[in-house]
Order: C-alpha cells, then structure tokens, then sequence
C-alpha cells in the first residue's frame, strides 16, 4: 500500500510504463529494445536508500527475487542485472534488466552507457501483459 504523500518521480513517470503494484513496490517497465528492462518503486515517501525502509528492505528484498525470476523465466536470458543507483532519480528505485550475452553491450552494464534503443510497441505490451500476469498484478490506473 502506498503511503498518502508518496507519488513517483516524474522523470520515472517519463521514462517508464506502469506494470502494477506489488505489495511494497510499483513495478515499472522501460521500452528497451536490447534489454527486457524492469524497476521496483517502493511506495514510501522520502526514501532515497534501501537503508530507509528499515523493516520494509526485507520486503524489497523478497520482492526483487520474486520479479527477477519472473523476468529470467519470460526472457531466457543469460544474466540479470540488478542496480539501485539513484544518482539522476534521487527516488529509491532498483533496475532489473535481462542481459544476454550478444546483447550489444555485454558485458558491460547497461545504465548510464547511452540511451536504450526503444523496442517495438506492440512486443512491449505484450512483454508487460506477460509479466503483469506471471506476477498476478492488476494494472495500474
């Protein structure tokens, strides 16, 4: 559940596509094209570090296991990548992307090196239909 003063940083509203919710965390989707691309948001206002959810970092621990085995079991890829940088986005939020490795990046990492390639519409919604429903989430309105 969110709480009341929480609202996602524009720049996430931008550059993502709403998934749905998660107990904890809002889970996102980036349009790349070379790398199935996921975001967690804990739904907690001023939280900037893993270390400020204190009791609830289990909860994004368990949360980050859960959607990585979801996008490894959808995209059959050969690694996942997960990151929480923060250094633009100040909002804590962790990346979650499948790599392969002839990704066009491999074996480097996939943030901060340029802007992603953006994929086919119609594959992407198709991508976040696929992983809303191995999650069992409603979509967000």
């Amino acid at each position: 559940m969110s709480e009341p003063n929480w609202s996602l940083h524009p720049q996430l509203q931008i550059d993502t596509s709403p998934v749905g919710d998660l107990a904890l965390s809002r889970v996102l989707s980036i349009n790349a094209a070379d790398y199935p691309w996921l975001i967690l948001v804990p739904r907690r206002a001023g939280v900037s570090e893993i270390a400020d959810l204190g009791d609830d970092a289990a909860q994004l621990m368990a949360e980050i296991t859960q959607v990585s085995r979801v996008l490894k079991d959808v995209t059959r890829c050969d690694k996942i990548n997960i990151a929480a940088i923060g250094n633009i986005v100040p909002q804590l939020h962790v990346h979650i992307a499948a790599r392969r490795k002839d990704d066009p990046l491999w074996p480097k990492p996939v943030w901060g090196a340029a802007p992603p390639r953006v994929g086919d519409k119609v594959a992407f919604e198709r991508f976040i239909s696929t992983v809303r429903g191995m999650l069992g989430l409603a979509a967000v309105g």
